[in-house]
């Protein structure tokens, strides 16, 4: 069983940075995907960003330029570095995990942005 951990959300001025950061525990496969997902106020999910245990990313277009993605796979963290910030960004923050058939989520880190 894999379990995900996220924390570094918080409130933060339109313009401002936060990090946000996931942990993970147990098996799992080297060749996973580690992702962002986010859930504003009367939304649905949406993909944000995620990398390859090779490096290779991808962004949603309405955060590209702004978010980076990182990870380790040593400590099997992933990080979302979220720069100029703006209230639209406001949303609680999932971690995800996946390979194959397996799709795992953390609980959720609020992000809220005030203009």
């Amino acid at each position: 069983q894999v379990q995900l951990v996220e924390s570094g959300g918080g409130l933060v001025q339109a313009g401002g940075s936060l990090r946000l950061s996931c942990a993970a525990s147990g098996r799992m496969s080297s060749t996973n995907v580690m992702a962002w997902y986010r859930q504003g106020p009367g939304k649905q999910r949406e993909f944000v960003a995620c990398m390859l245990r090779d490096g290779s990313t991808e962004y949603a277009n309405s955060v590209e330029g702004r978010f980076t993605i990182s990870r380790d796979n040593a400590k099997s963290t992933a990080d979302l570095q979220m720069n100029s910030l703006k209230p639209e960004d406001t949303a609680v923050y999932y971690c995800n995990l996946s390979w194959d058939t397996y799709d795992y989520w953390g609980q959720g880190t609020q992000v809220t942005v005030s203009s």
